[in-house]
């Protein structure tokens, strides 16, 4: 039975207070009834001595006190979900926007998820091709696994977001790969161009979308991800779909839970953002994984602006504390022009050692990612010690990193936005980056490797160029 109340004491968008009101619980769904008709949709945020603190996702212009009808549902807020949500967009509340019919659901699943069991987590090791050789080469996306892209105003994550989307697959599974692709706080261009780069690859057919805009209400931004993250958990954990998560742009997000912190008077943290923060992050994140026993899996891509390009702002440093490394763009290489500008040396992918070699991508990954590594940031140092004093201070090896840095950058880190690489035609790039080194600079790669690839590419190379 519905309990319905005319008690709202006061209003501070998106805050509402009801009093009297009894057996209210926390995150229940409440449905507020104005004076003309129309209804709008809130969730119980805290109860206390027969007062609701509901937030309203639509915002609460038009509702007036005395006027306004709550009713309380019982329940808290739910997904409809069945196989027909692929293809689909949905606006950050989750009802769909692109015009198609209604989704009748097989389930109605809590956005909130469920908790993964520790002791059920299935360790992340398979290999993601991206297509994008500055990530599968060396700082490779595992399945399972949360890997933030940590950016800045100005910079072309949202194309890079949207070719991982266009090319993400697992190598070797059978299992459906799809992408669920969650919005928040992005403007209507944006949006605009993820929907058209998804429509006109035909990756639209395996994604889901939820798309919350920067007019929308900024209440709505905090149940977007979990929309999206809901979808994710039915198409990986029901229906065995290999799943790429993609939400951008979590600062939107923060800043959105900072707006209503502030609004409930509660006590700030650092730089204003409430203390849950850590929490709350936290709760989407680990929505990331695999189970022992189901077939599909959750892999994440946060992406998030760097406000001022600090990374010790408490948004990618608590982000960095939650998920498995960072993939982080630089301002330096998108003034060169380089696409996608990953600033390959600060980013790091913790597990890229279980998703590589052997039977998964290639044997001799680790050892070529580790070498590049090394011989790019020597290269770095070179650059600067050149700009320092000058060229003619460097030692000809200084000069061959140097040059090796430049090529890495040109060749390893630049490709085109619709440049699908294979693993292989990254690891062949970085071999014929490292062919620039004597080879005895090379003492990162084992020796077995270096007849293979190394001489024989070499000695190949050099017949060409002969005949």
């Amino acid at each position: 039975m519905y309990k319905e109340y005319t008690t709202i004491s006061e209003i501070a968008d998106p805050l509402l207070n009801v009093e009297q009101v009894a057996d209210a619980h926390y995150m229940e769904i409440v449905e507020i009834e104005l004076s003309d008709g129309s209804r709008k949709r809130g969730q119980v945020l805290m109860t206390s001595s027969g007062k609701a603190l509901i937030q309203v996702f639509e915002g609460t212009e038009g509702i007036g006190i005395g006027q306004a009808r709550v009713k309380f549902l019982g329940r808290v807020m739910e997904l409809p979900v069945s196989p027909d949500i692929l293809g689909r967009i949905f606006n950050g509340s989750g009802v769909p926007i692109d015009g198609g019919p209604e989704i009748f659901p097989d389930d109605r699943l809590d956005i909130n998820g469920n908790p993964m069991n520790p002791v059920a987590r299935d360790y992340p090791i398979d290999f993601i091709q991206t297509g994008v050789s500055a990530i599968d080469g060396l700082n490779t996306l595992v399945r399972g696994q949360k890997l933030p892209i940590f950016s800045a105003s100005g910079l072309p994550h949202a194309r890079l977001a949207a070719q991982i989307a266009r090319q993400a697959k697992v190598l070797g599974e059978t299992e459906t790969f799809a992408v669920v692709f969650g919005a928040l706080g992005i403007t209507f261009e944006e949006a605009n161009y993820f929907m058209a780069e998804l429509r006109n690859t035909g990756a639209i057919e395996r994604s889901v979308l939820f798309i919350n805009l920067a007019d929308d209400p900024a209440v709505e931004r905090i149940i977007t991800p979990r929309m999206a993250l809901t979808a994710a958990e039915y198409l990986a954990f029901t229906r065995d779909m290999q799943v790429l998560v993609i939400l951008t742009d979590m600062t939107n997000y923060c800043e959105a839970l900072r707006e209503i912190s502030a609004a409930r008077r509660e006590v700030p943290g650092r730089r204003g953002y409430p203390g849950y923060l850590y929490t709350d992050l936290a709760s989407l994140y680990e929505r990331a994984g695999r189970i022992r026993g189901k077939k599909g899996s959750i892999t994440q891509i946060p992406i998030l602006t760097m406000p001022e390009d600090d990374k010790t702002h408490p948004i990618p440093d608590l982000t960095g504390y939650i998920t498995e490394g960072q993939i982080i763009l630089s301002r330096q290489l998108h003034r060169k022009g380089i696409y996608p500008p990953v600033d390959i040396l600060p980013s790091l992918s913790r597990l890229r050692d279980k998703g590589i070699g052997k039977g998964k991508t290639r044997e001799d990954h680790s050892d070529v990612a580790n070498q590049l590594f090394a011989a790019y940031a020597r290269g770095r140092e070179a650059v600067e010690l050149a700009t320092i004093l000058g060229e003619a201070s460097l030692t000809d090896t200084d000069r061959i990193y140097m040059k090796f840095a430049e090529r890495f950058e040109a060749t390893f880190i630049r490709q085109g936005e619709y440049e699908n690489r294979t693993i292989d035609e990254t690891l062949n790039i970085g071999w014929e980056l490292l062919r620039m080194l004597p080879k005895e600079e090379l003492k990162r790669i084992r020796d077995g490797y270096l007849d293979t690839y190394y001489v024989q590419i070499k000695e190949a190379a050099a017949g060409v160029q002969e005949g």
